[in-house]
């Protein structure tokens, strides 16, 4: 049994909690005090941790008695600046360093990878620096976790986060000149929780995942599948398909280590219409 710390118990990180708590000591943050006691009447291990962006809370320094550290803090690019989020990185790393901290597992994004299209999937040995990234802010966080440091480091790079009552249909419903003709890089929701879990019980330390679905599907067959399943109203009109217009990620790596996706497809994932 492992101590685990979970830094953003959220729409990932509150699954991940569940399936660890099964075999190992875990504690895990929220920013918001009511949340934080919500989840400990839930019977979990919750403290209010906030990064504004110096550390803000009651008790969190239990968050870095742990030897393993999970950080799933993606930047909110709608409600801060890159330059926020890279502060409450470099405050984070900060408090690793002089911690118990022995090995980290960091949540990142394919979105670091390059926008551009090309035949060739992006793998996770592809070069990458602040001239050919597609998110800046992405690759700025993931060298402040990687250099110069004493403790083990995976980096788990996920793609569209979806499932649940995250609906890909109902982004693009009644909107016009939507891209339905490339195809997807998305992972369902417990999928991602499983291969973040997967990775700590298997010790697969100083790597970097793509966390990806290994198939993808077009755009337009998950679109026209939630509008006939769920309801949604299609989109009113497509973009115009091109050959050379794809951008797909290999989610193959992890595959490799004996990972199974419970939802391979993204066509099969599961979703929950809110009311």
């Amino acid at each position: 049994m492992s101590k685990i710390s979970i830094i953003g118990l959220g729409w990932i990180g509150l699954p991940l909690a569940k399936i660890l708590s099964q075999e190992h000591s875990v504690c895990g943050s929220t920013t918001s005090a009511d949340k934080a006691a919500s989840l400990q009447n839930e019977g979990i291990n919750a403290i209010q941790f906030a990064l504004v962006p110096f550390p803000q809370g009651k008790g969190f320094q239990k968050l870095l008695a742990s030897e393993i550290m999970v950080i799933n803090i993606p930047p909110r690019s709608r409600t801060s600046t890159g330059e926020f989020y890279l502060e409450q990185i470099k405050f984070l790393r900060s408090m690793v360093d002089q911690s118990s901290i022995k090995k980290v597992l960091f949540v990142s994004s394919t979105g670091v990878y390059p926008d551009a299209n090309r035949k060739a999937a992006y793998t996770e040995g592809e070069y990458l620096d602040k001239g050919l990234t597609g998110n800046e802010t992405i690759f700025k966080s993931e060298l402040m976790f990687s250099e110069d440091r004493d403790f083990d480091l995976t980096i788990v790079r996920f793609g569209g986060l979806l499932g649940d009552e995250r609906i890909p249909g109902k982004y693009v419903a009644g909107k016009e000149n939507i891209t339905g003709h490339t195809r997807v890089n998305f992972i369902y929701r417990n999928d991602a929780a499983r291969m973040l879990a997967w990775i700590i019980e298997k010790e697969l330390w100083n790597e970097v995942y793509n966390g990806v679905a290994p198939m993808h599907v077009l755009r337009k067959d998950v679109y026209e599948q939630n509008v006939q399943e769920l309801g949604f109203e299609p989109p009113k009109s497509y973009q115009i398909a091109s050959d050379d217009d794809d951008r797909v990620v290999s989610g193959d790596k992890i595959l490799h280590t004996g990972f199974e996706f419970e939802y391979p497809n993204p066509l099969d994932f599961p979703y929950s219409r809110e009311s």
